[in-house]
């Protein structure tokens, strides 16, 4: 079941993003034409042009996605902390063990952080929870974002006996229940969750129905920012921001259908 979910998942993620959206315009303006049916090409060409140059300008993904960024609020006030959780996603796996060294993406924040809060707590354990997101690691990933964490934490001199990886995990639920199995905290303990702040809303719900207690939610890495700052030419930043934002809703309520 979990793997059926897993590859639902990627396939209804692909057919929201909005460039797929403008791949499946441009096949219809070409059928269009090719049929002798000048009129609806025309028209689909329009709307595809206007809307277009609205996504290259205005950053209207900020809309859909500044409400799940700003569920909790950045850098909270901490006490005590047993446990340092971070999830993967702010790597490049491939390109990683393709050069031979961590690669980091654009939610490379996470790491950064993580690496901050572990030596800002030197008693604190680290739980770092992913295998592989990506499709083509269905049946099992050859590289895995646990095993590129493990070298990046170890090369920064962080105590292997304060460590631990979890490398199994394919989406966010995975994350949380084969977490908690591998760290067991302790009744009462505080443990620190890091990852996006798009993501992070998705991730305590998980958590919490795992049977994490004591989360305190630390968001990393924001896609967003004050409207008027966004505005201006660039297509290519508004349309990740826009796909991150129609995919974080729609999983949230497939979340909450299924029970992650």
């Amino acid at each position: 079941m979990d793997t059926a979910f897993f590859v639902l998942s990627k396939l209804v993620s692909a057919f929201l993003r909005p460039d797929t959206w403008i791949v499946v315009a441009l096949a219809v303006i070409l059928l269009a034409f090719a049929t002798n049916k000048r009129r609806l090409g025309f028209w689909v060409s329009g709307l595809s042009f206007a809307g277009l140059f609205l996504l290259a300008v205005l950053p209207l993904g900020d809309l859909l996605l500044r409400p799940i960024e700003t569920r909790y609020p950045a850098e909270p006030e901490l006490g005590d902390m047993q446990g340092i959780i971070l999830l993967g996603g702010g790597e490049n796996a491939r390109a990683s063990a393709f050069w031979g060294q961590l690669q980091l993406n654009e939610g490379g924040e996470r790491y950064t952080a993580a690496l901050a809060l572990t030596r800002g707590f030197p008693d604190a354990q680290l739980v770092f929870a992913g295998g592989s997101g990506t499709l083509r690691d269905a049946a099992g990933a050859e590289v895995t974002e646990a095993a590129m964490a493990e070298r990046f934490f170890l090369s920064q001199g962080i105590n292997p006996d304060r460590m631990m990886f979890e490398g199994q995990s394919r989406n966010t639920a995975e994350n949380a229940r084969l977490s908690l199995a591998l760290a067991e905290p302790a009744p009462g303990a505080n443990w620190l969750l890091v990852t996006s702040a798009f993501h992070m809303p998705r991730a305590m719900r998980s958590f919490e129905r795992a049977g994490w207690a004591g989360l305190t939610a630390w968001p990393v890495d924001y896609r967003t920012a004050r409207f008027g700052d966004r505005i201006g030419w660039n297509l290519t930043r508004n349309l990740d921001v826009l796909a991150i934002g129609i995919r974080e809703h729609v999983g949230q309520v497939a979340y909450r259908m299924t029970g992650r």
